[in-house]
């Protein structure tokens, strides 16, 4: 399952969470965030139940926390473990590059 993430819930469903979480931040006027949003869609039904969470946030209606991130590129990938940044890429990429991330940090 895909989940939504906002400025307000960010630090409750990301940075507290227990398991890692995969970031999505995109805006939906971005055309590579556009070809990658059903890339992100599979994968967050490809790793349920995998102990890690998958979701996106839009950066237009999340400002603070783009910015806390610098997230200066979109779209920007970023993994959060044990509320820090464990991994990140930007830009439209293969969906396996982001499998090997979301693998790596899983296994």
């Amino acid at each position: 399952m895909e989940h939504t993430f906002t400025d307000a819930n960010f630090e409750a469903e990301v940075l507290n969470s227990a398991e890692p979480v995969f970031v999505d931040f995109w805006a939906p006027w971005c055309g590579p965030c556009q070809m990658m949003g059903p890339i992100v869609e599979e994968l967050a039904k490809e790793f349920e139940g995998k102990k890690i969470k998958i979701g996106k946030m839009n950066v237009d209606e999340n400002q603070e926390t783009a910015g806390k991130y610098s997230i200066m590129s979109i779209p920007s990938f970023i993994i959060f473990k044990d509320g820090a940044p464990a991994d990140q890429i930007t830009g439209g990429v293969q969906k396996e590059k982001l499998q090997e991330m979301l693998q790596k940090i899983t296994s």
